[in-house]
């Protein structure tokens, strides 16, 4: 199976191909920090599945031996590779496939960072569109 994605202003596009060995939700301080979000959904591969097809993105050294890879143009990140951690491995950000429904996430990782209100975020009142303010 191949599967496409890109960033927000499409000057950078991706596939990867193959069947993903996870897909994680991360909930630890980098990934919080670096997307602005309570967590980052992952899903891992093989870093040689992968292949940029347009531009090239940026990388930025987020710890001693993490790499983060995203959009220099729109700020989309992208990819997370550690060749300590997870050598030969390469993370992308599921939200960024075209498709992102196409794999479902598999299970929440790094929880003992996790923000203590995510714990429960899944019982807040839901709304299809933005609620009235009244």
């Amino acid at each position: 199976m191949t599967h496409t994605g890109g960033c927000h202003c499409g000057a950078i596009r991706y596939e990867v191909s193959g069947e993903s060995l996870t897909h994680a939700l991360c909930h630890c301080s980098d990934c919080r920090r670096h997307a602005g979000a309570p967590m980052v959904s992952w899903t891992m591969y093989p870093q040689d599945a992968l292949k940029v097809t347009k531009g090239t993105p940026k990388i930025y050294e987020s710890s001693e031996n993490g790499r983060r890879q995203f959009c220099g143009d729109c700020g989309t990140g992208l990819f997370y590779a550690n060749e300590q951690t997870l050598p030969g491995l390469i993370d992308i950000q599921s939200s960024t496939y075209d498709d992102p429904e196409s794999i479902p996430a598999r299970i929440h990782i790094q929880v003992a960072e996790r923000l203590n209100w995510m714990e429960r975020a899944h019982e807040l009142p839901t709304f299809d569109r933005y609620p009235a303010m009244d």
